[in-house]
């Protein structure tokens, strides 16, 4: 779950066999992606790619609904946030949370983690200022897909939600 450019098709493309299209526009995916992601020990899970959201979604703005409903059929909701978001981390959190539950209340009681993407732009100390404004109580990591930064501590927060 994320805004437009947030690197959800990146990070699936990094994890699983999938293909979907990247490109630097918003948009750039337009129907879900789906792909199994190899875990340890020859266990895998699917992660789905769905459409960025826009603030309004729930209201039906954008594409809203259309994509708004691909994301009930999922078990645990991974946020993603850019680190070059031009809001604070837990801002861009709870716009993306408030448009869930102002679609389907019942969505913001599943498992979520959140993902700071891009952070291989991050200097040392920008990163240790980005990590205070990360909310509490939801596992947080903060990866890079292309640089391949954390990428498997991510995949063992998603195990960890996927089994509680």
């Amino acid at each position: 779950v994320g805004f437009p450019n947030a690197g959800k098709s990146t990070l699936l493309s990094v994890v699983s066999a999938a293909k979907p299209e990247i490109a630097d526009y918003a948009f750039t995916t337009i129907v879900p992606n789906l792909g199994i992601v190899s875990y340890r020990d020859s266990k895998s899970f699917v992660m789905a790619d769905i459409p960025g959201i826009i603030e309004g979604a729930s209201k039906g703005k954008g594409l809203g609904f259309r994509f708004l409903r691909h994301i009930e059929r999922n078990s645990v909701l991974l946020f993603m946030i850019p680190a070059d978001t031009a809001r604070t981390i837990a801002e861009e959190y709870s716009i993306l949370l408030n448009e869930l539950e102002e679609y389907n209340p019942e969505l913001v009681h599943k498992p979520r983690v959140l993902a700071v993407t891009k952070s291989d732009m991050l200097d040392d100390e920008l990163m240790d200022e980005m990590k205070k404004e990360v909310p509490a109580g939801i596992p947080s990591i903060f990866i890079s897909s292309v640089a391949q930064k954390n990428i498997n501590e991510l995949k063992d927060l998603l195990w960890k939600a996927i089994n509680k």
